[in-house]
């Protein structure tokens, strides 16, 4: 079986898969407690989880197209999102926009290009972005949403920005501290999780009726 089929194949969990990808260098940043905080919420709901924090994406090549080889930890990343259901992307806002950090791994999706389903096509992506005021979390979130549109997902209605100018969101423990920021990102959770399983049943059957 070869990568472009594994997504097609029958599944043995009926669970949508969500990878969540994001963070920055700092362990226990903001932006990866959210997404960490999110992605619990999406097990909750039933899902199957996995994340690409700060950690991994720090030790991931700089993408380059004309390279064919890919790192295992490349390749990991792209097989994942290969065999997802439905992402959530997590980002600090640097200079108004999305870290090199995550847009590196972003990039890694170009690997996508000649499969079936082509990058994330008809997928439910969620957008998380952290910053330190409002202008960088409006204009870091446009920014990821465009880029999702790029890859041909389906951006969730809602969008959580998280200002931590002054702020202390989550505790050492990465447990969220604000009740208005928890209950954003279990909404964001459900408009992730939701149209993934609607998704999973459809593909099932139409498998089973091959």
């Amino acid at each position: 079986m070869n990568a472009i089929d594994i997504h097609h194949a029958v599944r043995h969990d009926d669970r949508p898969f969500i990878v969540g990808i994001g963070g920055t260098t700092r362990p226990g940043s903001s932006t990866e407690s959210a997404l960490r905080a999110a992605l619990n919420h999406a097990e909750e709901l039933g899902a199957r989880t996995q994340l690409f924090g700060g950690e991994a994406l720090s030790t991931l090549d700089v993408f380059s197209p004309e390279r064919r080889e890919r790192s295992p930890a490349q390749r990991a990343i792209v097989d994942a999102v290969r065999r997802a259901d439905a992402v959530i992307f997590a980002s600090p806002g640097y200079h108004g926009g999305v870290s090199g950090l995550v847009k590196n791994a972003i990039d890694l999706l170009e690997d996508l290009r000649a499969d079936d389903r082509v990058y994330l096509d008809g997928m439910p992506v969620g957008c998380i972005v952290t910053a330190a005021g409002w202008q960088g979390c409006n204009t870091t979130l446009g920014a990821l949403r465009s880029i999702v549109h790029a890859l041909r997902g389906w951006p969730t209605p809602l969008g959580v920005t998280l200002n931590t100018a002054g702020v202390k969101l989550f505790d050492a423990q990465g447990q969220c501290l604000d009740a208005q920021v928890g209950a954003s990102l279990k909404l964001l959770a459900e408009q992730v999780v939701n149209p993934a399983g609607v998704f999973v049943q459809r593909n099932k059957k139409s498998e089973l009726q091959l």
